[in-house]
């Protein structure tokens, strides 16, 4: 589990991979309606955990999760993975995916965007950058 010390240590180092698992719109900073701060952590990609999902409701193949986390990691191992949403849930569902998808093991940053915005220090990101 990460710290957000360890997620600073980490903000802008191309060998890690901060990945915001909130619906696109809440990491652009559209529409947030549970935190009093919109936004994302800077660097971090969207990849909404709800993209897991087939129109069942269940997981999509191992095979469609391994290339959509593929995609997101490029040449990053898991390992250096570091995931996040609003407060650690979601993030925990796009970690099972990556799992399942055969691909191992990544972080959690479990204080997620709730904890992070707590700090006026740290830096905040709004759009799409």
């Amino acid at each position: 589990v990460f710290s957000s010390k360890d997620v600073v240590k980490i903000l802008h180092n191309q060998n890690f991979r901060l990945i915001d698992s909130r619906s696109a719109d809440r990491y652009r900073g559209e529409n947030e309606t549970i935190d009093p701060v919109s936004g994302h952590i800077p660097d971090a990609l969207s990849v909404p955990f709800a993209g897991n999902l087939g129109a069942d409701g269940c997981f999509l193949s191992q095979k469609d999760l391994k290339t959509r986390f593929q995609q997101v990691l490029g040449d990053i191992p898991p390992e250096r993975a570091v995931f996040y949403c609003g407060s650690g849930v979601t993030a925990a569902h796009n970690l099972l995916a990556l799992k399942h998808a055969g691909l191992g093991d990544a972080r959690l940053y479990a204080g997620s965007w709730s904890e992070w915005i707590t700090n006026p220090d740290h830096p905040i990101r709004k759009g799409s950058e």
